[in-house]
């Protein structure tokens, strides 16, 4: 597909007789939340177009061809969409959806040594397992379930519906308090202060910080990143899974829903701003000048492009919106990821063998975590701002093929496999650039000496997914998606409210995306409670 052509699909009712507006909702940007918002408006009977800029939907949860192979733009582990309603309400089975459930839930290993140890959904399996490689450990993980649980299903539970004061309260409620006081408490401290409360080992205070504050981009000593804790707890609660044919899977699924609703997509299609008409949105204007109207522009793109790129006209009611986002830094990137052809799949040495044993297979499909220590975490945080990297840095490993061979090369008749690394606090601005970097290189190099055999000498073809090409690839300014982070109560005392509300003072403008609540990952909670928003507002 040609990237100056736009791509349309449309639905025939699109054809019939004009109105005031060509459409009642235009959804910009085609990422994952977007394509949600999209297809519930498509399906509530709103006449919907969904624009993305690049010839494919999806955004940073799409996947894509490379060296015969499908391989995931981020990593394709989904925990968080699953616990929402959006698979069943927007029938997403019919369109493809099928999932593939990943046990054990996680591998985890340090830098430091000691054995690597898996957690399971199961928490019995997940004890046991403990007490074969960590048994003085054993007690604080009990303890730490004790508080982590009802707090991350209360979570789980805020996140399906727009925040406020009496839905939070009702939840509650429900829950009978249970969770409440570990989100208050732990929402004030930081994220490594109670790992270090439960935990004495690298490998059980470190593992879940990668894939918390380390992940969001923050120091875990930062007070306030307490809920970066739950990790351990989210994968008890919630179960990993893996879509067959790759992450994609997920935004194609939305597509199909959305025209099989009558919405209308166009890929290939840049907005170049969105108008303003007395006090409320009037529509969009292309990057080739066609103006399109609507009663509701929905924005899934970076809150700095829609409010200081975009936003023309605005009203003087939005004065003060626009002065706090102009005030507001816009972070840089500081995540890579490695796609590589392998011919054998990799063993960790740290995994005992009687577990290696028991696991088989499913080792090597499921995330291995290498953290660095807490410290050496805070110290890499530091790193960022000076354009440098760990020497070893937090790392994100899996082979997605060991379980599904329809995205391995030659969809698997080679015997290849495709490897998925990602390396956490790797700054945009790296010191010399990215291009003459030889850092992705030495992250495998590191990694193969974690692993039995010749994994070099095993390494085919690979490609390096750096914070430059995610902004150049996938328009991320400076390589970095901004994030809600904070949880439901962070939500309703936010300092800016149209990140949980959905709404703007611009009427019929509204935000959707991994900016608003609540957060990043492949959740969809965000692009269903702004659909919801839109719904009963307009």
């Amino acid at each position: 597909m040609s990237a100056s052509t736009p791509s349309v699909s449309r639905s025939s009712k699109s054809a019939q007789q004009p109105r005031a507006h060509d459409f009642d909702a235009i959804v910009v940007g085609g990422g994952h939340n977007g394509l949600v918002c999209a297809a519930y408006l498509a399906k509530a009977g709103r006449r919907t177009l969904l624009i993305e800029a690049r010839s494919s939907v999806g955004g940073t949860a799409s996947s894509e061809d490379f060296a015969g192979a499908r391989v995931n733009i981020c990593n394709c582990d989904h925990i968080t969409f699953r616990t929402t309603p959006v698979i069943d309400e927007l029938g997403l089975s019919e369109h493809g959806l099928r999932y593939l459930d990943v046990e054990p839930a996680q591998i985890n290993a340090a830098w430091s040594g000691g054995p690597a140890w898996p957690i399971f959904h199961d928490v019995g399996q997940t004890i046991d397992a403990l007490g074969q490689t960590y048994p003085r450990e054993v007690d604080g993980y009990r303890r730490y379930l004790k508080y982590a649980i009802p707090a991350v299903r209360l979570v789980f539970d805020a996140a399906n519906d727009p925040p406020s004061l009496g839905g939070l309260t009702k939840k509650v409620m429900a829950r009978r308090g249970r969770g409440v006081s570990t989100l208050l408490r732990w929402s004030r401290r930081s994220a490594a202060d109670i790992m270090r409360e439960f935990f004495t080992a690298d490998a059980l205070q470190a593992p879940a910080i990668v894939t918390g504050p380390m992940v969001w981009g923050i120091s875990p000593e930062t007070p306030g990143s307490g809920l970066g804790a739950l990790t351990y707890a989210l994968r008890h609660v919630g179960s990993v899974g893996r879509p067959v044919g790759g992450s994609g899977m997920v935004p194609d699924a939305l597509a199909s829903a959305l025209i099989s609703f009558g919405g209308e997509l166009r890929t290939s299609t840049k907005v170049q701003a969105i108008n303003c008409e007395g006090d409320g949105v009037r529509g969009v204007t292309l990057d080739d000048g066609t103006e399109i109207t609507a009663r509701v522009v929905v924005s899934a793109c970076n809150p700095h492009d829609t409010f200081l790129r975009w936003l023309t006209n605005a009203p003087p009611q939005a004065d003060n919106l626009i002065a706090r986002w102009r005030k507001a830094p816009h972070e840089q990137g500081y995540e890579s990821k490695i796609d590589a052809i392998i011919a054998a799949v990799p063993r960790l040495k740290a995994l005992p063998s009687r577990i290696a044993n028991q696991l088989g297979d499913s080792a090597a499909n499921a995330t291995t975590i290498i953290a660095p220590s807490l410290a050496e975490i805070h110290r890499g945080y530091g790193l960022l701002g000076r354009g440098e990297v760990l020497d070893q840095p937090g790392l994100l490993v899996n082979v997605p093929t060991a379980a599904d061979a329809s995205i391995a090369p030659n969809h698997g008749r080679t015997g290849q496999h495709v490897l998925s690394l990602e390396a956490l606090y790797t700054p945009y601005g790296l010191h010399g650039g990215w291009p003459s970097s030889t850092e992705p290189r030495r992250w495998l190099e590191q990694y193969a000496t974690l692993v039995d055999g010749d994994f070099l000498g095993s390494l085919g073809e690979w490609r390096a997914m750096t914070p430059d090409r995610y902004e150049r690839e996938f328009h991320l300014p400076a390589g970095h998606a901004t994030s809600f982070a904070g949880g439901p109560l962070a939500a309703i005392i936010n300092r800016q409210p149209e990140l949980t509300r959905y709404r703007t003072p611009v009427n019929g403008l509204f935000l959707t995306g991994a900016a608003t609540f609540p957060g990043a990952g492949v959740w969809g909670a965000s692009g269903r409670n702004a659909a919801m928003t839109v719904l009963r507002t307009v």
